[in-house]
C-alpha cells in the first residue's frame, strides 16, 4: 500500500493541530488554577516586565490583567522596594527566596501593606521569576478571628455566671432600698433612689452581657445589605448623626448576603454610632462613608473539620474622625476594651460575636481622619445552587 506525500503532510498537520489544541487546553487549565488561588501571583521576564498575573494580583494592584501585562513592575512599586532586591537575588543565585512581613510601600495604599513574599526562578529553560505575595493582614485576620471566638466563649461563661450569681442578690438589694425609702427622710430618700438606680444599671449591664451566652443558631435568610444600610443611615440621621454627612459608595450588582436582618442592623448601627461619636458633635466637616463591594478570593476556615468558607462580600463603615490609638487597635474587639470614658467595652465585642456567628470576620484599620471597619461575609446561595451574583 502506497502512502502519498500529501497524505503524510495531512497526517503531520493533523498531529500538529492536536498538539496545539492540547497545549492550549493545558494553558487554559493552568490559568484557571492560578486564578483560583487567593494570593497574588506574577511572573516576570528578565527585563523586569510582567509576563503574567492571576486574578488575585489584579485585585491586589487594583488594575486589570491587560494593564499589568508587559508593564515594568517598577511602574507599580516605589523605587527601593524590598521586592526588587529579592528578585535580583533569585536571578543571581537561581534559587528560591522567602521574606516575611515586608512593607511593599505601595504608593496608592493607605498605611502599611505588609506581605510575605515568595520568589522563585521559573522552570529550567524559561527566563525570569515567579512571585507570590501573601498579605499578612489576611493571615492575622484569621488568627485574630479564632482568638476573638475564644474570648467570646469566655465572656459567655462569665455572663451565665453573672446572671445567676448577681441578679438575684441585686433584686433583694433593690427591694430593701424601696422599703427603706418609704420611711426615709428627704435627704436619705435620695440615697435609696441612688441604690435603686445603680442596681438597675448593673442589671442592664448583666443583661447586655447575656447576649454573649446565647448559643442558639440564628435564623438566616437572603438579606439585601443596601436596605439594611439605608435603614441604619435613616435612623442615625434622625438622632445621633444628624450633624454628619453620609457618603454612599455601593456596588449595585452586589448579591444578597446570608444573614439575620435584625442582627445586621444592630451591627451597623453600632459601627455608625461609634463613628459619629469619634467625629464628635462639634465637627464641621464630619463624614461617614458606607461602602459595599464584591471581593472574590477571600476564604475562611472556621474549624479543622469544616471546608473553607468563601467571604466575597465586603461592607465598610469609614469615618474621618481622629482615629484610634495604636495601643488599643489590636484588642479593639476584645470584651471590656473601650476608648470612651463611660463605655462598657461590650459594643464592639458583641459586633464581632454577631459577625462571627454569621460566618464572617470584621477588622479595623485606623489612621488620622480615616478609620475603616471592614466586614467580610458569605453571600446567600439558593438551594438550587445558582449564583446570586449578576452577570
Amino acid at each position: 500500500m502506497r502512502i502519498s506525500q500529501l497524505d503524510l503532510q495531512d497526517q503531520s498537520m493533523h498531529a500538529d493541530s492536536m498538539q496545539t489544541e492540547s497545549y492550549d487546553t493545558e494553558q487554559s487549565e493552568t490559568v484557571k488554577l492560578l486564578d483560583a488561588l487567593p494570593h497574588p501571583i506574577l511572573s516576570l521576564a528578565l527585563d523586569g516586565t510582567i509576563a503574567g498575573v492571576n486574578a488575585a494580583a489584579e485585585i491586589f494592584f487594583g488594575t486589570s490583567r491587560a494593564t499589568l501585562r508587559h508593564q515594568s513592575l517598577a511602574h507599580f512599586l516605589p523605587p527601593g522596594s524590598p521586592l526588587f532586591s529579592l528578585i535580583d537575588q533569585v536571578m543571581t543565585r537561581g534559587a528560591a527566596i522567602s521574606e516575611y512581613r515586608v512593607d511593599l510601600g505601595l504608593p496608592w495604599a493607605v498605611g502599611e501593606r505588609i506581605v510575605d513574599i515568595f520568589v522563585s526562578p521559573l522552570a529550567e529553560g524559561d527566563d525570569g521569576v515567579v512571585i507570590m505575595l501573601q498579605e499578612r493582614t489576611m493571615t492575622e485576620k484569621m488568627d485574630r478571628q479564632a482568638t476573638r471566638k475564644g474570648a467570646a466563649r469566655s465572656v459567655s461563661a462569665l455572663a451565665s455566671m453573672l446572671a445567676h450569681e448577681i441578679k438575684n442578690p441585686l433584686s433583694g438589694i433593690r427591694g430593701a432600698a424601696q422599703l427603706l425609702e418609704a420611711e426615709a427622710s428627704d435627704s436619705d430618700r435620695a440615697l435609696t433612689q441612688l441604690i435603686c438606680e445603680e442596681t438597675d444599671r448593673i442589671v442592664k449591664l448583666v443583661d447586655r452581657m447575656g447576649a454573649f451566652s446565647d448559643e442558639r443558631p440564628i435564623a438566616r435568610e437572603s438579606v439585601n445589605i443596601h436596605a439594611v444600610l439605608d435603614y441604619v443611615k435613616k435612623v442615625s440621621q434622625a438622632g445621633f448623626a444628624r450633624h454628619i454627612r453620609f457618603i454612599e459608595n455601593y456596588d449595585p450588582s452586589l448579591p444578597q448576603v446570608l444573614g439575620n436582618r435584625d442582627q445586621l442592623v444592630q451591627v451597623f448601627l453600632n459601627l455608625v454610632k461609634n463613628a459619629a461619636e469619634a467625629i464628635g458633635e462639634s465637627a464641621d466637616e464630619g463624614e461617614i462613608e458606607l461602602s459595599t463591594a464584591f471581593r472574590p478570593g477571600v476564604r475562611l476556615k472556621t474549624s479543622e473539620s469544616a471546608p473553607p468558607v468563601s467571604l466575597p462580600l465586603e461592607f465598610c463603615v469609614r469615618d474621618n474622625g481622629p482615629g484610634i490609638s495604636p495601643e488599643v487597635l489590636p484588642n479593639l474587639f476584645d470584651p471590656f476594651i473601650t476608648t470612651k470614658a463611660a463605655g462598657t467595652g461590650l459594643g464592639l465585642a458583641l459586633v464581632a460575636k454577631i459577625i462571627g456567628d454569621h460566618g464572617g470576620i470584621i477588622e479595623c484599620e485606623s489612621h488620622p481622619r480615616r478609620t475603616t471597619f471592614r466586614v467580610l461575609m458569605p453571600m446567600y446561595a439558593p438551594r438550587d445552587g445558582r449564583s446570586t451574583k449578576p452577570d
